[in-house]
């Protein structure tokens, strides 16, 4: 289908090309955010939108309005004339059309799943390749060790094209070394070549015989100071972009990427709790993402916690619910809206209750919501967290989308 369209992948600004488990969309966002704050255009790609399609294909720092957004997509449906594809082929094919036709300096790339056979690894030669932290998720589609999953998102590697990783487990880094030896593509590895570490209000970013001080990123949660150091190494292997100190201060201090630990503070569901009370939000669904979770909830002592769940019922609902049955007071678990494939509350609730949880089902957010209210004495602190089509439901219902 890309070659009937004139192969638009092959005409695209240098591409930095993203796959991972965890942090993607941050380490992109932190990378946009930077660049756009030196003055340069920058395209990007991204998966699953949140509220609304379009979202997934930001040109020239626009989100696609829908009539052109339209149009690419029945473009590309005629040229396909009717032969096999799938959802994510064509939204990819319609992006590198949309990429191809407006000028930019960088497009930033996403995998939707896995790498090696991900619709976006027919970019033959990135500028970078990105690897964040690679843990289990999509085993159906990715394998079900950690060595089977490493090894699809490493397929996303090109020969001689550098690649930035992130700290890895020893057997998805051993599975990336290997990869990238038998590319002869440099790998520029968190805690060999770059660190990234906090201090106070500050980040320290050291590379190479040199280190800088930044602030932290606008995103919430400790794991995000790794994303920001993930993004900065990119950063610095472009040696001929112009991203200054300043402009990395800018773009970290102005980073915004929703459903990721985001303060809601305004809209219908936060209306709900009283005041003292905090909403929170974020799309994390597997074990990582549950341990970043409970890690930065850890630092909420001010306050109880509890939890508004929904997940995917092809998650692994106890590795994600074990690190946080150890911070949550009480939790109400819900179905996610218009998701065939989201698991029951129910069946939720038994599943968080397996793991040590206060957990009692209920019919949406905002019922969840009047029911922790109604069992609690004290102000409190609410994470609606569990899937990133969670997250996008409960901002567009938020939003009245």
């Amino acid at each position: 289908m890309l070659h009937r369209l004139g192969d638009p992948q092959d005409g695209l600004a240098p591409v930095i090309h993203v796959a991972g488990t965890n942090g993607k969309g941050s380490v992109i966002a932190m990378l946009a955010a930077c660049l756009e704050a030196a003055g340069y255009t920058v395209h990007v790609y991204t998966s699953p939108h949140l509220v609304r399609f379009n979202e997934r294909i930001r040109v020239a720092g626009r989100v696609l309005a829908d009539e052109a957004l339209t149009a690419l997509l029945q473009e590309c449906e005629t040229i396909n004339a009717g032969a096999p594809v799938t959802f994510f082929e064509i939204t990819t094919a319609a992006a590198f059309l949309a990429f191809a036709r407006a000028p930019a300096d960088v497009v930033l790339l996403e995998t939707g799943l896995g790498g090696r056979l991900d619709a976006t690894n027919v970019i033959a030669r990135p500028r970078l390749t990105v690897l964040t932290p690679i843990s289990m998720d999509h085993e159906y589609f990715l394998g079900d060790t950690l060595d089977a999953v490493a090894g699809e998102k490493a397929g996303i590697l090109k020969a001689g094209v550098p690649c930035v990783s992130a700290a890895q487990d020893d057997v998805a880094g051993r599975v990336i070394e290997a990869r990238a030896a038998a590319l002869e593509a440099p790998l520029v590895r968190e805690g060999a070549d770059w660190t990234v570490a906090r201090d106070g209000d500050e980040l320290i970013f050291a590379a190479a015989g040199w280190s800088r001080r930044l602030p932290l990123p606008a995103l919430a949660g400790a794991h995000q100071i790794g994303n920001a150091g993930t993004a900065l190494a990119c950063l610095s292997e472009l040696a001929e972009l112009d991203v200054d100190e300043a402009d990395q201060a800018r773009g970290l201090s102005g980073v915004d990427w929703p459903g990721r630990l985001q303060l809601l503070t305004g809209g219908r569901l936060a209306a709900l709790l009283p005041q003292g009370w905090e909403l929170w939000l974020d799309g994390g669904h597997n074990p990582h993402a549950g341990k970043a979770l409970a890690a930065h909830a850890r630092e909420w002592a001010d306050r109880p916690l509890h939890l508004v769940i929904a997940m995917m019922g092809t998650k692994d609902r106890a590795g994600f619910l074990r690190p946080l049955a150890e911070v949550a007071d009480r939790v109400r678990c819900v179905a996610i809206p218009d998701q065939k494939a989201s698991l029951d509350a129910a069946e939720l609730a038994a599943a968080a209750g397996a793991v040590g949880m206060d957990a009692e089902p209920a019919s949406d957010p905002a019922e969840a919501l009047r029911s922790l209210v109604a069992a609690s004495s004290n102000p409190a602190r609410v994470l609606v967290c569990g899937s990133l089509y969670f997250a996008g439901a409960v901002l567009g219902e938020d939003r009245g989308d």
